[in-house]
């Protein structure tokens, strides 16, 4: 029965091909809106996510700051310093902590190799800082434990000053001077877009041990502390351990707000994830609604269809053709043009997608010529599966109601119309 109904739908179909194909292009236009506009969005949001997620993907930075509250007799206003001994407390006392590392930052240091010179942020870290702030080598190698333990005067450069200092020179195993000390270059860092920049961007940076940053500067009290949890749900609990392991070392109140500040990416990523899924379902309901005046469309053809075959259907009643016979081969007209159209439109996304090509997106924010920044419009299994329901409901919608008029026509009247 389902087999004749479609046969018939089909045949019916055929009578008008011309007004057959001028309906499913409206068709093929919406679906193919529909998974363009979610394609771009899918994009859009691996960008952002991505670029987000340079910062580290699990990161608290803790910086020290004055308390302005007292506590153990101590009398507000007093300042908060980070010392080695603080590392060992949180090592200690704050078990949802994996790795903690202390950060010690001079701005405006004066690098140079050869005749060339720039001033950059030069940082003092420790070997988990790499893999903590996802600092990944583009060449050479990231700091490691023995370039702590042996003091090694080696540097690792962000992309920017080694296009600065070395244009398109090899780096790796040059010598830069930093305060008039030489240090060797063992990696130089992939050019990095993120966002959630502190003290200044990545790639402008330069990286020494922290043993060896205590040579040109006083590294006794840290900038800052860079901190991993054991897992990225627990940052926030992370937190304040940290805070109280700190609270009880240095004595202050672990309440106060002003002692340390902190951040970390469970502030940032729900401001991302807010901002990407709002504009992938803005995009979704752009595509709805152009799908929906395809529906339109339909829905106008199919009564049309009805009215020109009025007496078709009051003689097939006559014969003893059931309502919902006569609601079922007209429903399945409607699905057949809404299932014809939305296979070719997704095709033609397909087609789209591949001719488009990457998007420059935000590359020129970070003078990027790489590519990284562009966005590639992406379709996934969920995006076809979520453009054919959308397609499916337009099509059971359009078609039901020509479907319902047409069943609902009596007989007698029906056999009477010219």
């Amino acid at each position: 029965m389902f087999a004749e109904t479609i046969l018939q739908a089909w045949d019916a179909l055929r009578r008008s091909p011309a007004r057959s194909i001028l309906t499913m292009l409206g068709i093929i236009w919406g679906i193919a809106a529909v998974t363009v506009l979610m394609a771009y969005g899918t994009g859009f949001r691996v960008v952002m996510v991505r670029t987000f997620e340079n910062f580290g993907k699990s990161v608290i930075i803790a910086m020290p700051g004055q308390t302005s509250l007292q506590a153990g007799g101590e009398r507000a206003g007093r300042r908060v310093r980070f010392e080695e001994a603080d590392v060992d407390v949180i090592r200690t006392d704050a078990p949802l902590v994996k790795t903690v590392c202390r950060e010690s930052v001079r701005w405006g240091t004066a690098l140079s190799y050869g005749e060339r010179t720039i001033n950059a942020t030069v940082r003092g870290v420790c070997a988990e800082y790499g893999p903590i702030r996802s600092e990944v080598p583009m060449e050479g190698r990231w700091l490691t434990p023995d370039d702590m333990t042996e003091r090694r005067r080696v540097i690792f450069l962000g992309d920017f000053l080694k296009r600065k200092l070395f244009s398109g020179r090899p780096a790796l195993g040059e010598t830069v001077t930093v305060r008039g000390v030489r240090f060797t270059v063992v990696g130089v860092m992939d050019k990095k877009l993120q966002f959630g920049n502190y003290f200044s961007p990545d790639d402008r940076s330069a990286f020494i041990p922290y043993p060896a940053a205590s040579e040109l500067w006083d590294t006794r009290y840290a900038n800052a502390l860079v901190i991993q949890p054991v897992s990225s749900q627990f940052e926030e609990k992370a937190t304040q351990q940290v805070r109280e392991a700190l609270a009880k070392r240095q004595d202050f109140n672990p309440k106060d707000p002003r002692a340390i500040r902190s951040f970390g990416t469970s502030n940032l990523r729900p401001i991302i994830d807010a901002f990407t899924i709002g504009l992938q379902v803005l995009l979704l309901f752009i595509g709805m609604l152009t799908l929906g005046i395809g529906g339109v469309g339909l829905m106008n053809i199919m009564l049309v269809s009805v009215n020109e075959r009025t007496r078709e259907i009051g003689l097939r009643r006559a014969l003893g053709a059931r309502r919902r016979h006569i609601a079922g081969q007209f429903l399945a007209e409607a699905l057949v043009l809404t299932l014809a159209g939305g296979v070719l439109g997704i095709g033609l996304s397909y087609g789209v997608v591949g001719l488009v090509g990457p998007i420059p997106m935000i590359g020129a924010l970070f003078e990027d010529t790489t590519g990284k920044g562009d966005l590639h419009l992406m379709i996934r299994p969920a995006t076809v599966l979520i453009s054919a329901v959308v397609l499916l409901f337009v099509g059971v919608v359009s078609g039901l109601v020509p479907a319902l008029l047409a069943a609902r026509l009596d007989p007698a009247e029906a056999l009477r119309t010219e």
